[in-house]
């Protein structure tokens, strides 16, 4: 790699978007190095940019508190690209007009390129689908700049000053589910003609910085089986050696069917016996009694982990004070989703992120080595290191487990509404008397869900995909669309009190089962990213609950399109499921990422 004190990087301002990063992975990808700065970054510093990228953000840029940068970079004669909030300041910046928009995009959106596209859209053909996630827009632009491209509800949807090198998109192209996105930041790229970037010898580069970190210590290091936790467990043991690193396993109770024996055999195959199993299922289950809250819920069980390590930990011998840090497999999307950037929205609490464990990262007692990456970096990264097919490319699955995966509630949470603003529709339609996290112009939201119900329950029409991009957007009550697979008609919901219980673990644990050896069967595992399976504490009976199920595409988590199931496949799941003692429903998450998380908290 080049010398750094020689590197003209392309520098994203963050201002706090939920893609910064992945702004900046995706310009490496492109062979241009890259950095994040705070968009506070003075001038001086900046100097050395061979560009700048404003990233987008969940504040509007007229409030008092929100994130601004020097208005000077415009004079640094370097290209600059505004994406969303970034369009959005760079326009209020240059002396434009930004107001609020008539109707919110969030999602796929079809964009008419204008005046041939410009520089940077040029040849995307008549009409491009792109990633919006957007409340406010400019309805004025800047003295110099031309417009390139609208869409249905946003006229202005890209702009550019081609002599100043200065560009604006509305829209995401960072995210993969922008057609043409990588060939518009292509572009942008090579007008910058920054300091090249190579990613070979990735490991050795992490390693580097492990022992740098670690120096003459320890690592007591938390796995749960999962890609991530694995990767980070299997890196440390090299870079360290296993006399150094002691893996703890804890079986909460939320582990998915026979999850503890398989990653027992796992390991056994990689040949690692530096991992103790510890159970811990009637800990977790006590301490969890009575919880409801999804964020207290994340904490609780945050603390019980470490709980439990400390009891370990102090049986073994493997204390801080006898030179032991603590290893964990976070990745990027855990630290930006609990406003681990300074303008970041906090979207939700990850376990690794209570405030135990930041008060550990603060005395620089955690080793983190996947922080920075994302989870197809990460697969990358296991594959380097020689790790099996099959254990680098298992579906991601939450830290806290099926915790996050088992709603609770005191009440029902119900929503009175008359119309949902869907024409056309010869079906039923019911908001569920729950609300889930979500995530809509980079910013949280914690919302109902509207479930449809059609005449074939299984099957995925055009008319219901579109549905489900279209209510989010038009409807600010609703963060998700369902279909429900086990019924043509609405039913009366009747909501059951409850926290997590083993008896609710077991249930959920039974369901995802299903829904693993069915995808299996369908040959589909590897075709979908992630499928949760989540369990909500209603049903047509007292003490019935519902089943989601919730497939997902996505690459690295910062964003996710709903995967469409063969009807077959989703009535065998469905059925299967039905025949559960306790399930009275089925439903299928037809909602993208964003206006929903993939998990539902």
């Amino acid at each position: 790699m080049t010398d750094t004190h020689v590197r003209r990087p392309i520098i994203i301002l963050d201002f706090g978007g939920q893609y910064a990063h992945l702004i900046a992975r995706r310009v490496r990808s492109l062979g241009a190095y890259s950095e994040i700065r705070d968009p506070s970054t003075s001038i001086k510093e900046l100097k050395t940019a061979a560009g700048i990228i404003l990233s987008g953000g969940p504040q509007s840029v007229y409030d008092k508190a929100s994130p601004t940068a020097d208005p000077k970079i415009f004079s640094l004669g370097i290209p600059v690209l505004g994406i969303c909030y970034g369009l959005q300041w760079m326009t209020k910046a240059l002396n434009g007009t930004v107001t609020a928009g008539k109707v919110k995009e969030y999602g796929h959106t079809e964009i008419k390129p204008v005046n041939d596209g410009g520089i940077l859209l040029k040849d995307i053909g008549e009409r491009c689908t792109v990633w919006m996630s957007h409340g406010d827009e400019a309805t004025e632009l800047p003295e110099g700049f031309q417009l390139t491209a609208t869409s249905q509800t946003c006229s202005h949807a890209a702009f550019e000053n081609p002599r100043r090198k200065f560009f604006a998109v509305q829209f995401h192209p960072e995210v993969t589910h922008t057609e043409h996105g990588t060939e518009i930041l292509r572009r942008f790229v090579e007008l910058c003609r920054a300091t090249p970037w190579s990613v070979s010898g990735y490991a050795k580069r992490i390693g580097d910085e492990i022992a740098e970190q670690v120096k003459d210590r320890r690592v007591f290091m938390l796995v749960s089986g999962g890609v991530d936790s694995t990767v980070a467990f299997v890196l440390l043991n090299e870079v360290l050696g296993a006399h150094r690193v002691q893996g703890l396993l804890i079986d909460t109770g939320l582990m998915r069917k026979n999850e503890i024996s398989e990653i027992r055999a796992a390991f056994e195959r990689l040949g690692v016996t530096n991992v103790r199993i510890e159970d811990a299922s009637t800990e977790f289950f006590s301490a969890l009694d009575g919880v409801m809250d999804p964020e207290e819920k994340r904490r609780v069980i945050g603390d019980t982990f470490l709980t439990v390590q400390k009891r370990v930990s102090e049986e073994l011998g493997l204390t801080a004070s006898d030179g032991w840090m603590l290893g964990q497999g976070t990745i990027y999307p855990d630290t930006i989703e609990t406003k681990g950037t300074k303008h970041a929205d906090h979207i939700k609490t990850h376990h690794n992120r209570v405030p135990a464990i930041q008060e550990m990262l603060k005395k620089g007692l955690v080793i983190e080595p996947l922080k920075e990456l994302y989870k197809d970096e990460v697969r990358a990264l296991g594959e380097e290191l020689g790790l099996p097919h099959e254990l680098v490319w298992r579906h991601p699955f939450p830290g806290p487990g099926l915790g996050v995966r088992i709603l609770c509630a005191e009440k029902s949470d119900s929503l009175t509404i008359d119309d949902v603003g869907i024409k056309r529709w010869a079906g039923g339609w019911a908001v569920l008397p729950v609300k889930s996290v979500g995530v809509q112009g980079d910013g949280r939201t914690y919302r109902h869900a509207l479930a449809l119900f059609a005449k074939e329950p299984c099957s995925l029409t055009e008319q219901i995909w579109r549905f489900a991009t279209e209510i989010p957007n038009r409807r600010r009550e609703f963060n998700r669309v369902l279909l429900c697979t086990s019924s043509a008609e609405p039913r009366d919901f009747v909501f059951t009190p409850g926290a997590i219980t083993k008896e609710r673990a077991d249930l959920l644990r039974e369901a995802d089962a299903i829904v693993i050896e069915e995808m299996r069967r369908a040959d589909l595992y590897e075709s979908i990213w992630q499928f949760p399976v989540v369990l909500l504490p209603f049903g047509e009976t007292s003490g019935g609950q519902s089943v989601v199920l919730r497939p997902v595409e996505s690459q690295e988590a910062m964003t996710a399109r709903a995967a469409a199931l063969p009807p077959e496949v989703l009535q065998r799941m469905t059925r299967r499921i039905m025949e559960l003692n306790g399930i009275d429903s089925v439903f299928y998450d037809l909602t993208s990422k964003p206006p929903a998380t993939i998990e539902w908290e």
